[in-house]
């Protein structure tokens, strides 16, 4: 059975389409979500059959992590465990935003979503839809590309349909994400911290924040 594609406004999301939407991560559903880069896969990162589920769609073994997406600093402290200072200076600076943190995480994040190497890569995107989602389920949301593992990410919900239309249920079209360019990730372990992928913020903007 094909996704269902649930047009949205990307500035000014419906509060109904929310619910609608958060209802099928309620239940366990994996869901194909726009954010402020490329297109992504929602889940319950706390139900580990989404989790699971997630994989299947992906195509791709679970030995890697997937990433979270919260809609406050504060959220993101929560699951993280001893919260390093820079952690607090880039989120300041750049969230919402491009920039995805890879931290320490707290107990309560499935050791599943952390590929069993008990840290986390979290972002707060800056996507109205997505901060509302994330506030319909009260709680974060998970944040891999929404592609078949080895191909393109997504810009637009029609290439997420073609790639991934009898994998989903629900695919929510807020049209163009106007990105395609991925976040920056930044590793943080205490005072120490690297650059493992460029994107949209640069190594110029990270260290002007740190040194």
């Amino acid at each position: 059975m094909s996704a269902e594609m649930l047009p949205i406004d990307a500035t000014k999301p419906n509060a109904e389409s929310l619910r609608y939407a958060a209802h099928f991560l309620e239940r366990g559903s994996v869901v194909a979500i726009p954010t402020d880069t490329v297109y992504g896969l929602a889940a319950d990162p706390f139900n580990l059959a989404a989790v699971d589920e997630i994989f299947r769609v992906k195509g791709r073994p679970d030995e890697r992590g997937l990433p979270l997406l919260v809609n406050s600093v504060e959220q993101a402290e929560i699951l993280t465990r001893s919260v390093p200072a820079n952690f607090v200076k880039l989120a300041k600076a750049f969230w919402p935003g491009a920039l995805t943190l890879i931290v320490e995480a707290s107990h309560q994040v499935p050791l599943k979503v952390t590929a069993n190497t008990g840290r986390i890569a979290l972002r707060w995107p800056r996507s109205p839809v997505v901060e509302g989602l994330i506030a319909e389920l009260d709680g974060p949301v998970t944040g891999t590309s929404a592609n078949i593992s080895g191909r393109p990410a997504c810009a637009n919900a029609d290439d997420v349909f073609l790639q991934l239309g009898e994998r989903l249920p629900l695919i929510i079209d807020a049209g163009e994400t106007g990105g395609g360019v991925p976040s920056t990730i930044v590793e943080l372990r205490g005072d120490e911290w690297k650059v493992v992928r460029i994107g949209g913020i640069s190594v110029a903007e990270i260290n002007a924040i740190l040194t």
